[in-house]
């Protein structure tokens, strides 16, 4: 049994962490607000922009020459994965790892080549020997634009080069603070849109012809889908942190709690010791 020397030391710990991870937990959610705000207004963008290029795709008559349409053999196969830079993050980074491990899977190991955003699946993918060619950085903080048009340029370079033949992004939705989804799409060769899809689309009047302007929007395309990704990834990691911190904040207190109980107990247990052996003194005096 503990003595009641080990419990203070035991609550002392567990306070100290439970401001650690409430102080945490705080900082998460002033970020997840920032983020959740930049996914909620770059979302209406994104889908508009989707549905134009439907409308360009079905309105091109003509061929489109593209190396962003390019379709080839498949030799090799790149994968541009999205985690974080830090854990104490739940579930987040190893639901995505999981989710782009499954991907990988399928193909032959030499002939994968990996994009890996984050610290965390750069060093999981590293240690697995796995082919890992960039590791594009993001500040989770603040991702910005143009750290997703330098992202662009590795990959897109790697796909017209025929470094890789096809590749996929493999990132975490944001649903809620509590729901994030790995999520795992094509990026290259850029699919033009099902006509199926364009059935419920805004009929729209183009200048130039259609087959310009899509030639013109598709790495714009590629870039938004990316950025968008992004805001995804870094709104799903404040979430799950946060999430996590406050969990850990309340076992933390639930911890405290039981330590104090014991260490009552073992207060009490001991001035009732303390009594009986007065009182057995005290009678052993009269007799």
């Amino acid at each position: 049994m503990a003595t009641m020397r080990q419990i203070r030391s035991r609550i002392r710990v567990a306070k100290n962490i439970q401001q650690i991870t409430r102080a945490m937990k705080m900082v998460a959610a002033a970020r997840l607000k920032r983020s959740q705000d930049r996914v909620t207004s770059s979302r209406p963008y994104s889908e508009t922009m989707r549905e134009v290029m439907t409308s360009l795709a079905n309105s091109a008559t003509g061929s489109i020459d593209h190396p962003l349409l390019s379709r080839r053999e498949v030799q090799n196969t790149g994968i541009l994965l999205i985690t974080a830079d830090r854990g104490l993050a739940g579930s987040y980074n190893s639901a995505i790892i999981r989710r782009a491990q499954e991907l990988v899977r399928g193909y032959d190991k030499d002939r994968v080549k990996m994009y890996i955003v984050g610290k965390k699946g750069n060093v999981f993918f590293r240690r697995r020997e796995y082919n890992v060619i960039d590791t594009p950085t993001v500040n989770a903080n603040n991702a910005t634009f143009a750290e997703a048009v330098e992202i662009c340029k590795v990959v897109r370079a790697a796909f017209e080069n025929g470094d890789i033949d096809e590749l996929f992004l493999v990132y975490t939705r944001f649903r809620t603070v509590i729901t994030q989804i790995p999520t795992t799409i094509k990026l290259l060769p850029i699919e033009t849109p099902e006509s199926a899809d364009a059935a419920g689309s805004a009929d729209y009047i183009f200048e130039p012809e259609p087959e310009v302007l899509l030639a013109e929007l598709l790495p714009r395309y590629l870039v938004n889908q990316v950025y968008q990704a992004v805001l995804e990834s870094v709104a799903s990691e404040h979430g799950s942190r946060m999430t996590s911190m406050s969990s850990a904040t309340d076992n933390a207190g639930k911890m405290i709690s039981t330590l104090t109980l014991q260490l009552n107990r073992a207060r009490q247990a001991g001035i009732t010791k303390e009594l009986a052996e007065i009182v057995g003194g005290a009678e052993a005096l009269k007799g």
